[in-house]
């Protein structure tokens, strides 16, 4: 133990570029890079739904002479679906180096009992398990567009839509860890930060 303790963190060497919220930027990423992700998701799912119910909703449309197609609705659910696939990936790499650099308020529990580190080690489980969820579906989804599916209407299956339908409650679910990591642990929260270390926010905050 007294070997492993004379050993100096390499996050050390970084420590006089950090800021008050422990990063060496003003705001963090992985939150930004998140809301991004789930909203390319549930904009994909949504105009895949769109264009699934499209026979219901084209008298609609044309009462409100909106020139739009069902490949219309099915090329926006494709596009913006490779979109996430493809920011998830940065998504994921944001939210290790940054779990990397969390400094946790000591002492506090979440609402479901946990500690800060198990709440950083299930949110970083259930993030790679979603970015592998998403790779899939796009998989599975380009299958169903230039393969399975290519000469019909309805680009999608049924089972697709309730498959991303099930990932948006998930991704809310698993956004609750993350969410618990910045309210209730404190983690690259600069208020909270300062307010651990003693500091009077009304001097050091513009």
């Amino acid at each position: 133990m007294t070997l492993f303790a004379a050993i100096a963190s390499p996050i050390n060497d970084i420590a006089d570029s950090l800021g008050a919220n422990d990063l060496p930027y003003a705001i963090p990423l992985h939150p930004n890079l998140v809301h991004l992700t789930i909203g390319l998701f549930a904009i994909g799912i949504a105009f895949d739904f769109a264009g699934a119910f499209y026979p219901l909703e084209k008298r609609v449309f044309r009462f409100l002479a909106l020139p739009v197609t069902r490949s219309g609705f099915h090329d926006v659910g494709w596009y913006n679906l490779v979109a996430c696939s493809g920011i998830s990936f940065f998504t994921v790499a944001a939210g290790f180096y940054e779990m990397l650099l969390a400094v946790p308020l000591p002492g506090i529990r979440s609402i479901l009992g946990q500690t800060a580190i198990d709440t950083m080690l299930w949110h970083a489980i259930g993030g790679v398990a979603i970015l592998l969820v998403i790779v899939a579906m796009t998989v599975w989804r380009g299958y169903q567009r230039f393969v399975w599916r290519k000469d019909l209407g309805r680009q999608v299956t049924w089972l697709y839509l309730f498959s991303g339908a099930s990932m948006l409650m998930l991704m809310g679910l698993h956004g609750s860890l993350g969410a618990w990591l910045a309210s209730d642990f404190g983690v690259h929260i600069t208020a909270d930060q300062l307010l651990a270390a003693g500091a009077d926010l009304n001097e050091v905050l513009p």
